[in-house]
């Protein structure tokens, strides 16, 4: 199997290029022939080297040919069409190459799902179960719809939590910078005036601060190394399961920040439940991907730990109370649900009023901590500057006493 080149002629006489993975060139223009498409050229793909940084594909680009793939299977069109449709038109040349290969698998007879799973990083586990229960219970369209709006949904909770915290990282690195270069090159500057000032005693915080600056610049070199190694261990730390936890654990309790963060946890969290449930898909094999998909190992934790008291005949509400993870309202309307038999509605209900309250929180704590870190500022660089102009002040009070 290789990926090959294509160009070939439609019978509007449109003019359309693409790949395709197949065993031969032959192979290729047949398949094209079966798509009404009359081939002119056809060769092997040369290999190209490129470094890649994540997948290449958006979520609101997955979510725009996850809504255009479900039109068009609503309006009867096959599967094999649709997918060579949208692989054309897309304007990301990534996201096109995965589409031609998911095409070329149905091709030769793997089915939708099977096909998307060979491409993880694009469509995830949520993905590709959601589209396994659309095609055994014949609601393809369906559930690429709900899918498509889960995505929606998704984007939207990032972008909040983005918002959330990009205005305090911009204001502390601003900080960071402003108070190396007054150290680095302000600071010296003040201190060669002051020794020609002879005799004269200069204030505590003004020693302070040249002490300060003269350990910086002599030492840079060790701020700098403590700096990558602690960035270094901190990287490390996450990425074994104690370590992620704690620091999963320390940002649910962060005051502010914990209560917006634990918010988009339950919205998302019920959300993708209520999607799975409401789409067939059996409740532990919804929990289980809940739990991949949850983002944060205390969350996971418990989710799985409810999916263990499940397997055992218990219900949903009585272990994620036991969590302490998420917030009682939260858990007894679960329950409610589960006796009701309409737990993936109330689910879908719980997503949007905490979608809602993420609205709300983190406009609460924007309006909170812009304040508190222009005072941090303030406080920073004021205290730098004041303190090197306190010998000035000092002299010109001495001046007008004489």
């Amino acid at each position: 199997m290789g990926k090959f080149q294509w160009e070939g002629v439609t019978r509007a006489g449109e003019l359309r290029r693409g790949t395709m993975e197949a065993i031969s060139e032959e192979m290729v223009m047949n398949r094209l022939r079966a798509d009404q498409v009359t081939p002119r050229k056809v060769k092997k793909a040369s290999r190209e080297f490129q470094l890649k940084i994540g997948t290449g594909v958006k979520s609101k680009e997955l979510q725009v040919v996850t809504r255009q793939l479900a039109t068009m299977i609503d309006a009867g069109l096959p599967l094999v069409q649709c997918l060579d449709i949208l692989s054309s038109q897309t304007d990301n040349p990534a996201l096109g190459r995965v589409l031609s290969s998911v095409k070329a698998s149905v091709e030769a007879g793997s089915t939708f799902s099977d096909a998307l799973r060979r491409h993880p990083k694009v469509f995830d586990e949520l993905y590709v179960n959601l589209i396994h229960a659309g095609e055994v219970g014949g609601i393809l369209d369906s559930i690429l719809n709900r899918l498509s709006t889960y995505i929606e949904k998704a984007v939207k909770l990032k972008r909040q939590l983005k918002s959330a915290l990009v205005y305090p990282t911009v204001v502390l690195t601003v900080a960071i910078v402003v108070v190396v270069v007054m150290l680095a090159k302000v600071i010296p500057v003040f201190e060669n005036m002051y020794k020609e000032f002879r005799g004269a005693k200069l204030p505590a915080p003004t020693q302070f601060v040249i002490r300060l600056s003269n350990g910086f610049v002599g030492h840079w070199y060790w701020y700098a190394g403590v700096t990558i190694a602690v960035a270094v261990g901190f990287s490390m730390m996450v990425k074994t399961k104690r370590g992620r936890l704690l620091f999963d654990r320390s940002l649910l309790r962060i005051p502010v920040v914990g209560g917006v963060l634990r918010k988009i946890v339950v919205a998302r969290f019920t959300r993708t439940l209520g999607t799975l449930l409401s789409s067939g898909v059996p409740i532990l094999d919804s929990l289980e991907i809940c739990a991949k998909t949850s983002g944060n190992k205390l969350v996971e934790n418990a989710i799985m730990y409810a999916r263990a008291r499940i397997s055992e005949g218990k219900d949903l509400g009585s272990p994620l109370a036991e969590s302490r993870v998420f917030p009682p309202m939260v858990v007894q309307m679960i329950g409610v649900g589960e006796q009701t038999g309409a737990m993936d509605q109330m689910l879908q209900k719980i997503a949007d009023f905490y979608e809602d309250e993420v609205d709300v929180a983190v406009g609460a704590m924007t309006a909170l901590i812009e304040p508190l870190m222009m005072v941090f500022l303030g406080t920073v660089v004021g205290g730098l500057i004041v303190a090197m102009y306190l010998p000035i002040f000092e002299l010109a009070g001495n001046i007008q006493a004489q």
